[in-house]
């Protein structure tokens, strides 16, 4: 039987008088990989800004457990790509190795250790050929990679992904997410937000359908028969 890794408990947020995010509760196990979908200001990144601790909600209550609670095990690739500045200056390795700051308190410099990491991950993203060049040279697709390894590089025990895949061409997101699942295979929760389900579905193992509330949470076969969905969209193909 998995242990719970993330627990949400009756999660309200507003914006001024907008309610963004009303009565939100549920759990997430470890290894489980769940899609977060629904419309366009449905409050999808609001939830997982929330959950990342980048804002707070007006009531209820966010708890990790486990590992990820006693230490620093939750990686993030967030929606918006690193502009693609072809004069900025750091290199993929370079952007890579900031992903272990956050494990490094007041130390500025990074160890040998540090390097074999970072070298790790990128082989494993098979982005060695990319490691000395400027990001700002990159394609969408290998930035978003890059992310990914920088999201990695800590060793992450839950990863949340905020539309990683919006800017990418079919053939690239259909890799993004082969490489997502292996890393769910070896044993990290993955929370994605997406607003394809279709794409998404043959990967995760639960959907949970936001709309300001939560619409469905659980098992996408279950989902996609459920009365609450076909209620919003007629019976699915």
């Amino acid at each position: 039987m998995m242990n719970n890794i993330l627990t949400v408990d009756n999660l309200s947020f507003s914006y001024g008088k907008n309610q963004i995010l009303k009565d939100i509760s549920f759990k997430i196990e470890e290894g489980d990989y769940v899609g977060i979908v629904g419309p366009n200001g449905s409050g999808k990144t609001t939830l997982i800004k929330i959950l990342l601790g980048l804002i707070d909600s007006n009531r209820g209550q966010v708890k990790f457990h486990g590992d990820v609670a006693r230490g620093n095990s939750i990686g993030y690739v967030p929606q918006s790509a690193i502009e693609r500045d072809k004069l900025f200056p750091a290199t993929v390795r370079e952007i890579v190795a900031t992903g272990l700051l956050s494990q490094k308190g007041g130390l500025k410099f990074y160890s040998r250790e540090d390097y074999r990491k970072v070298d790790s991950i990128i082989r494993k993203l098979e982005i060695e050929d990319l490691k000395g060049r400027k990001i700002g040279n990159l394609s969408g697709g290998q930035i978003q990679r890059v992310l990914l390894a920088r999201a990695m590089v800590s060793e992450p025990k839950i990863l949340f992904l905020d539309e990683p895949t919006s800017a990418l061409d079919p053939k690239i997101r259909e890799d993004f997410y082969a490489i997502l699942k292996e890393i769910n295979r070896e044993g990290v929760t993955l929370i994605l937000v997406s607003h394809d389900i279709l794409s998404i579905k043959k990967y995760i193992n639960k959907i949970l359908y936001l709309n300001r509330k939560i619409i469905f949470y659980g098992p996408y076969e279950e989902f996609k028969n459920s009365k609450e969905i076909v209620r919003y969209f007629g019976l699915f193909s």
